[in-house]
């Protein structure tokens, strides 16, 4: 993330660009929508009014009816930039990946030998844009089924709340986690040229092989997100602050500021978690090796005393009494340890 920022920013590129195009073609929608609808000189004398009970009932008079077309429009138009994400961020992710195996490896021309099947990555896109869907619908079905535990009869408006906080947390858990299986698995795509299904079968045994690795990974980024997160938060509130002394744009403009360096902040850490876990799949494990103990007969050392070797009494004790018994040799007969 810091020797080379040039992946981080690529990150930043693709998504980004999908991201303009999304924000662009939502707003050229709602141009669009609001010049089709109708609008009598009885409703615009209503709005002119400034009384919020006309004006309320003006706007319902105008988008009655409506309804379907818009739905219809936003159907057609999330069909048509999920399918672009799916391309973009195939092709986006094949280039990292690709890009950071030759730097881990040490050879540029990795990226040339290295032959992505895309399918795969499409495959992996598609599910993700699948269970995210999924996930959106799971969310509209919780106010619906929170509504119906607390009847018109029968009140319960805590038991309700518990309903909804449990079921969002479950599907956004259920989410997150089918999401880094089907981002990780991306890496085993591009490294090992694996299908679809492989590749996701191979992040759940990366996952359970490298169980420490990958949890250190994902607490340190999870955290540097997590503080990320608080420190936009905290920041945002300083052009909140002034908005009643500085106009309307510069509050607005400093807000969008902090929330773009946020999500660039988010990329770089992504980009980070990513090579991370490519690094584990690349780079050797060096594991500490245990030395033997050495077995060896006792040798003598510079500074050590060979009990073998006769000292002055010992000379003059022979001298003396020359019949009497020598000094026993310790190491005569000395086996291996």
């Amino acid at each position: 993330m810091v020797r080379e920022p040039s992946f981080g920013l690529a990150e930043i590129a693709w998504r980004w660009s999908v991201g303009a195009v999304l924000w662009l073609t939502l707003a050229y929608l709602v141009v669009e929508y609001l010049r089709t609808l109708p609008v009598s000189s009885a409703e615009l004398l209503l709005l002119r009014t400034r009384q919020p009970v006309l004006v309320a009932d003006a706007i319902a008079s105008i988008f009655r009816g409506s309804a379907a077309r818009l739905i219809e429009t936003l159907v057609v138009l999330a069909t048509l930039l999920t399918i672009a994400w799916i391309v973009v961020g195939a092709l986006a992710r094949a280039a990292i990946i690709k890009s950071l195996l030759g730097y881990f490896r040490g050879d540029a021309a990795t990226e040339k030998r290295c032959r992505v099947p895309l399918h795969s990555l499409v495959g992996l896109s598609v599910y993700r844009a699948a269970i995210t869907a999924a996930a959106a619908v799971g969310f509209l079905g919780t106010f619906f089924f929170a509504s119906a535990v607390s009847t018109a009869s029968n009140p319960t408006p805590g038991s309700a709340f518990l309903v909804f906080l449990s079921l969002i947390l479950f599907i956004g858990l259920s989410w997150s986690v089918l999401n880094w299986f089907f981002s990780v698995a991306a890496v085993f795509v591009v490294v090992e040229s694996q299908n679809t299904f492989k590749a996701i079968g191979s992040a759940v045994d990366l996952c359970r092989k490298r169980t420490g690795s990958v949890f250190a990974i994902g607490t340190w980024f999870g955290l540097g997100h997590l503080v990320a997160f608080v420190v936009a938060t905290s920041v945002v509130a300083f052009p909140l602050g002034f908005a009643g002394i500085l106009p309307l744009g510069v509050v607005l403009g400093g807000v969008l500021l902090v929330t773009l360096l946020y999500f660039a902040g988010a990329d770089f850490l992504y980009v980070g978690r990513l090579a991370a876990y490519l690094a584990i799949l690349t780079l050797p494990e060096t594991p500490a090796s245990v030395q033997p103990l050495p077995t060896y007969l006792p040798t003598l050392h510079p500074g050590m005393v060979d009990q073998a070797e006769l000292i002055l009494s010992d000379v003059l004790a022979q001298a003396s009494h020359p019949d009497a018994p020598k000094r026993e040799e310790p190491y005569e007969n000395a086996g291996p340890l």
